[in-house]
C-alpha cells in the first residue's frame, strides 16, 4: 500500500501519511513495510519497539542518545492525542537549534519519522494517550541525555496550560548547556 510523504521544515523531519482502508468494521493500514520506507528515504533497520501510556498534560522529554547510540524513531499514536516536538540538534545543520511540533493522534494515523540528531518530546492533549515508536538503535543508559523542556533559547511553544513533567525531565541541562 503506498505511503504519502510531506517533507516537514527541518531537514530529515518527514511525516508519513499512510493509506488508510475503512468501511463499517473499522480500519486496516500498513505501519511499517520496510521496502516502501526505504524507498522513501526512511532508512532501518528498526531495532527496538517501545509503547508508553501518558495521562492528559504529562510531558515527556526533550530526549535524545547521544552517538554512537543515536536513535532515529518512527513514531505514532494508537490511541488519544498527543503533540509530538523535534528538535534539531545537529551542529552542522541549517536548522540546529529549531524545532518542530505535529500533532498525532489514532483517529489521524499519522506517523513522524524522526532522525538520528533530534531531541524528542511530546505533551499529551487527551486523557490519555499511547504512544509507540520504533527506534533505529537500542536503549543505552550510557548514551541517554536531554535538553529542558521549557529552554527559553529553543522557544517551543506547548500548546497546554497545565504540564506534568518528571523531577529527571524537570532538572535537564539547557540547550546551551550541553556538552
Amino acid at each position: 500500500m503506498p505511503i504519502e510523504l510531506e517533507l516537514l521544515p527541518l531537514a530529515g523531519l518527514l511525516l508519513v501519511k499512510p493509506t488508510v482502508i475503512e468501511d463499517d468494521r473499522g480500519f486496516f493500514m500498513e505501519t511499517y513495510k520496510a521496502s516502501e520506507f526505504a524507498a522513501n528515504g526512511i532508512p532501518g533497520p528498526f531495532v527496538q519497539d517501545n509503547h508508553s501510556r501518558s495521562v492528559k498534560g504529562v510531558l515527556r522529554g526533550l530526549h535524545f542518545q547521544r552517538p554512537p547510540s543515536a536513535q532515529g524513531k518512527l513514531i505514532r499514536v494508537v490511541r488519544g492525542q498527543v503533540w509530538d516536538v523535534a528538535v534539531d540538534i545537529r551542529p552542522d545543520s541549517p536548522s540546529f537549534g529549531k524545532w518542530h511540533g505535529v500533532t498525532l493522534s489514532g483517529e489521524n494515523h499519522l506517523i513522524l519519522y524522526i532522525p538520528p540528531g533530534f531531541a524528542h518530546g511530546f505533551v499529551t492533549l487527551s486523557e490519555e494517550a499511547h504512544f509507540l515508536y520504533k527506534c533505529t538503535a537500542e536503549y543505552d543508559r550510557a548514551g541517554e541525555d536531554g535538553i529542558r523542556w521549557n529552554d527559553p533559547d529553543i522557544g517551543i511553544k506547548w500548546p497546554v496550560d497545565e504540564i506534568l513533567v518528571s523531577e529527571r525531565d524537570a532538572a535537564l541541562p539547557y540547550f546551551k548547556n550541553l556538552k
